[in-house]
């Protein structure tokens, strides 16, 4: 028998329901060879094999983030832009203080911001044209919303980047404007906040290692696989190279943002099993901390929703039309490609699941993965129709952590804001669903997702509908074996099986032991990509 490369010894999630727990697992060549008893498993150890021994720590299948962002957040959380997200800086005062300083430091190059949140910063200053113009008469100054579907920029900003009376608002975006039809100096949504953003990767030669440090911090979390859910053909040629130079240590899954053209130069599946093409990525609505969601139901007026710009009775609305969204996935759907729509509220959860079925009724495809993404306001009937479709749910339970109060007491009230991010009752309904953070919205924590899935706990401690928390053992699932199947993936990774790759990850201890408010500061002791460790101490060698 030959030897194998790695054998870890110690208790294995598997996340195989054949064999839930294991002793050991083996690798070899970056693929697992062997998952099962201890003395089996140790038939593999050769002269030149690496034995660790975790001892009561465990291994799971590497984690996977579903709905990421990573080559934009390689970029907003480099030197080049300035995090603001209220997990960084949550006091008002001392976010206008770090715009102050960084408008000082960088001058005519521009100062760029991430993490604008009034939510969760309270008392920050209006940033109308007005503030932003008088913080930077000379610099060019972005600063984007914690959301990333908002977004502030003065007056030089907006000259540099072509931004007039006279630009057109893209398609599913535009640009706010005053009462005479001037720009405002806000943008909506991607087409208008990427030409402001633009200038804050700098010299393209520094973003390769803004990327390898994107992929450090994902290792760090646990992460082996993350999905590009609005990839930008333009950053094709620079992943090639990255990928081929094997400077990548997170496996990266694609989805393509739908352009006006309604075209990609990608077929899908194009790639290989570091960095492949998976599908097109589309938009229904916006944000719940904006206003911009299709709703059935109003916000209801509070200091919260006033301090967002949602005027009372406001039901929100969508950024797309059913008829630019049919038009959208015929254009792409017949040609082979999954379909990925975000959507947050349940009027636009109709229109899509309207637009999904009139496609696959014109289109029948057995295995087609149709995902939406979100889901935050989705109704119980709603589920039970896309699970009947075949639509599968990535959700963003992390809401909860940082904005549960703020769901059920300042946008959504006692009816709604509790139920926010329904995940038992989409598995209720037959929807196979993952978790995910949507980074950089929420930092990469999917230990914390599996958490906030089990306990629903609002930061002031109270349980937001107790009737949706989900097992653990399915909140594991969420974020391994069904991410993958997601992703169509799940034959390579997203469980511990023989013949699958050696991306694992060992935990301090085994998450279904702990009290699942605890699995979220599990540490992250190592994480290992196709065999090799790409973050970690040195574990125990026997």
């Amino acid at each position: 028998m030959p030897s194998a490369d790695l054998v870890i010894l110690g208790t294995v999630l598997t996340v195989d329901d054949s064999q839930p727990t294991a002793e050991a697992v083996a690798a070899k060549d970056g693929r697992i060879v062997a998952v099962g008893d201890r003395s089996d498993v140790e038939s593999w150890i050769g002269p030149e094999t690496e034995v660790l021994d975790i001892g009561d720590r465990c291994v799971l299948p590497g984690l996977i983030e579903a709905h990421g962002h990573p080559l934009m957040e390689a970029v907003v959380l480099s030197e080049r832009m300035i995090d603001i997200r209220p997990v960084t800086v949550p006091d008002a005062e001392d976010v206008v203080e770090a715009v102050r300083n960084e408008i000082a430091v960088r001058g005519a190059s521009g100062a760029y911001l991430i993490g604008w949140d009034p939510l969760l910063q309270h008392n920050l200053p209006e940033p109308n044209r007005a503030w932003l113009d008088e913080m930077a008469p000379d610099t060019p100054l972005v600063i984007i919303h914690n959301s990333g579907h908002l977004a502030f920029f003065n007056s030089v900003a907006g000259e540099q980047a072509g931004i007039t009376r006279e630009t057109a608002d893209p398609k599913g975006a535009r640009f706010g404007r005053d009462a005479n039809g001037d720009i405002d100096g806000t943008a909506y949504e991607s087409g208008a906040l990427f030409p402001l953003a633009a200038g804050a990767i700098g010299d393209p030669k520094q973003y390769p290692g803004m990327l390898v440090a994107e992929c450090e911090r994902l290792n760090k979390a646990g992460l082996t696989t993350c999905s590009e859910m609005a990839f930008d053909p333009k950053f094709g040629p620079v992943l090639e190279q990255m990928n081929a130079a094997g400077a990548l240590s997170v496996r990266l899954r694609t989805y393509e943002v739908s352009n006006p053209e309604m075209k990609s130069d990608q077929t899908p599946g194009t790639g290989d099993d570091m960095v492949r093409h998976v599908g097109i990525k589309i938009w229904v609505d916006g944000s719940p901390w904006v206003g911009n969601i299709a709703l059935s139901f109003p916000y209801i007026d509070t200091p919260e929703t006033r301090s967002i710009g949602v005027e009372p009775g406001s039901c929100g609305h969508a950024n797309y039309t059913k008829e630019q969204l049919t038009e959208i996935v015929n254009a792409y759907f017949p040609l082979g490609w999954p379909m990925a729509c975000h959507v947050q509220g349940d009027a636009g959860v109709d229109t899509i699941l309207d637009v999904y079925e009139e496609l696959l009724a014109e289109h029948p495809r057995e295995d087609h993965r149709l995902r939406l993404e979100h889901c935050g306001a989705m109704r119980p009937e709603q589920f039970a129709r896309a699970a009947r479709l075949g639509v599968t749910c990535s959700m963003f339970v992390d809401h909860i952590h940082y904005w549960g109060d703020v769901l059920a007491d300042g946008l959504f009230g006692q009816e709604h804001g509790p139920r926010w991010m329904p995940a038992a009752t989409a598995l209720a309904a037959g929807v196979r669903i993952s978790l995910h953070n949507d980074p950089p919205v929420t930092p990469e924590e999917p230990l914390r997702n599996i958490a906030v899935a089990v306990t629903r706990v609002a930061p002031s401690g109270r349980v937001m509908a107790p009737e949706e928390c989900i097992t653990v053992d399915q909140a594991i699932r969420a974020q391994t074996i069904d991410a993958a199947w997601q992703l169509f993936a799940e034959n390579d990774i997203g469980s511990v099986e023989v013949g699958k790759y050696a991306d694992l990850v060992v935990l301090s201890a085994d998450p279904r032991t702990v009290p699942p408010a605890q699995i979220a500061d599990l540490d992250v002791c190592a994480t290992f990509l196709a065999g090799r460790q790409v973050h970690g101490d040195s574990l125990v060698a026997k």
